[in-house]
C-alpha cells in the first residue's frame, strides 16, 4: 500500500494510465509537454524480479532458467532462459530475457559466480522475450557493449517491432515488466562466423527458416553446448506463426551435422543431448498428419483430429505447457503450409 492506502500495483497502473494520457494530449502540443510525458512514463517502473539462483551445466555455461512457458502478472515475464558464458575475456550473455528487470536479476546471479564484466550479448532472435533484457546489461555495462544478432533480428527489433514486444509484455504482465526500453543488437553476425573470448570460441549457425527467419544458434565450441533458441523446446509447444515445419527439419539435419553430438539448450526448458529429436518427433506427428489430410482432400478440422490421434502429439498433451490452448492453431498452420507445398 502507498501512504494514501492505495495498493502498489494500483497506483503504478493509475500512474500509467495518466502518463498514456499526457502522452497523447501532448501530442498536438508544445514539445516541453511531450518530453515530460515521456519522462513520467520512463519514471514508473515495474516491480524487481525474484532472484533465480544460476546452474552451471558445463564448465562455462551457466543458466538462469524459467520455470513458466508463457508471461503473466505472477512470473512478471520470466518466461525463457538466460544464459551466460563465463570465459578469461569476460561474460557473454546469450539471450537476455524479458525485460529491465529480469536483466537485474540475471546479472545479480552472475555477481554470485564471478565478478567479471559483461563484455557481449547474443540475441537468438527477434521474439521480445530473448531481447528486452538488454537494457539492464546497457545500463549496467555501457551504450557500447556489443549485442550480435542476425541482420534481420536486427532490423525488426530497431523498427517497429521491438516496441510491439514492449508493449505487449507489459499488457500480458500487468506492466509488471514497465520501464524496459529497447535496446536493439548493435552489430549482425553470419553463418559459420566465429568469436574468440580467450578459452572460450562461440560459434554462429544459421540454416535458413525454422522457429521464424532469423534464428541464430549459438555454440560453445569447447564445451560442446549449442543454444538454440526457439527452434526446440523442451516440453512447451512452441509459437510457428512466423516458422515453418519442414524448415524446421531440414534445420535441424543441418545443425546436427555442423556440431555433432551437443547439448542442446532451449530457450524455454531444461537442456538435453535428444531435444532436436523429441522436439522434432512432436513437430511430425503434427506435420505429417496434416500434409496427409492436404493430399487426400481432407478439411483442416479432420486434420486436427488426426494431429491429435497421433501417438507423437497424443504423449504430451497432458503434460505439455500450453498444448491446449495451441494445438489447435498450430495445427492450422501446418495445414496452411502443407497447402502451399501440395498446390
Amino acid at each position: 500500500m502507498n501512504p494514501q492506502g492505495v495498493p502498489v500495483q494500483r497506483s503504478r497502473r493509475l500512474l500509467l494510465g495518466a502518463a498514456a494520457g499526457l502522452a497523447g494530449a501532448a501530442a498536438s502540443l508544445w514539445p516541453e509537454a511531450r518530453l515530460l510525458a515521456e519522462q513520467v512514463q520512463d519514471f514508473v517502473m515495474g516491480p524487481p524480479m525474484t532472484d533465480i539462483a544460476p546452474r552451471q551445466i558445463s564448465p562455462h555455461v551457466w543458466i538462469v532458467f524459467a520455470p513458466d512457458g508463457f508471461p503473466t502478472p505472477e512470473n512478471k515475464g520470466m518466461m525463457s532462459n538466460v544464459t551466460f558464458v563465463v570465459t578469461s575475456k569476460g561474460v557473454v550473455i546469450v539471450d537476455s530475457g524479458s525485460s529491465l528487470q529480469i536483466g537485474q536479476m540475471v546479472i545479480r546471479q552472475i555477481r554470485q559466480v564471478t565478478h567479471k564484466p559483461v563484455v557481449a550479448i547474443f540475441n537468438s532472435h527477434f521474439h521480445g522475450d530473448h531481447w528486452l533484457g538488454n537494457h539492464a546489461f546497457v545500463e549496467a555495462f555501457g551504450k557500447d557493449l556489443p549485442i550480435y544478432a542476425l541482420p534481420k533480428t536486427r532490423e525488426l527489433i530497431a523498427g517497429v517491432e521491438g516496441n510491439m514486444w514492449r508493449t505487449m509484455m507489459e499488457r500480458w504482465t500487468n506492466q509488471s515488466t514497465s520501464g524496459t526500453q529497447v535496446f536493439a543488437p548493435n552489430r549482425t553476425v553470419e553463418h559459420g562466423q566465429e568469436f574468440n573470448f580467450g578459452d572460450v570460441t562461440l560459434k554462429m549457425h544459421f540454416y535458413a527458416k525454422a522457429h521464424t527467419d532469423a534464428d541464430l544458434c549459438v555454440q560453445v565450441v569447447e564445451d560442446k553446448v549449442t543454444h538454440v533458441g526457439d527452434i526446440a523446446m523442451a516440453n512447451r509447444i512452441a509459437n510457428m506463426d512466423d516458422g515453418s515445419y519442414p524448415g524446421t527439419f531440414k534445420y535441424y539435419k543441418l545443425l546436427a551435422e555442423a556440431t555433432g553430438e551437443q547439448l542442446w539448450t532451449p530457450g524455454h526448458g531444461q537442456p538435453g543431448k535428444d531435444i532436436l529429436k523429441t522436439y522434432g518427433q512432436f513437430l511430425s506427428g503434427i506435420w505429417e498428419p496434416c500434409l496427409r489430410a492436404v493430399e487426400e482432400g481432407q478439411s483442416v478440422s479432420e486434420a486436427k483430429a488426426m494431429v491429435l490421434a497421433d501417438p507423437r502429439v497424443a504423449s504430451r498433451a497432458q503434460s505439455m505447457q500450453g498444448f491446449d490452448s495451441n494445438i489447435g492453431k498450430y495445427t492450422s498452420l501446418a495445414y496452411l503450409e502443407a497447402e502451399k507445398i501440395a498446390f
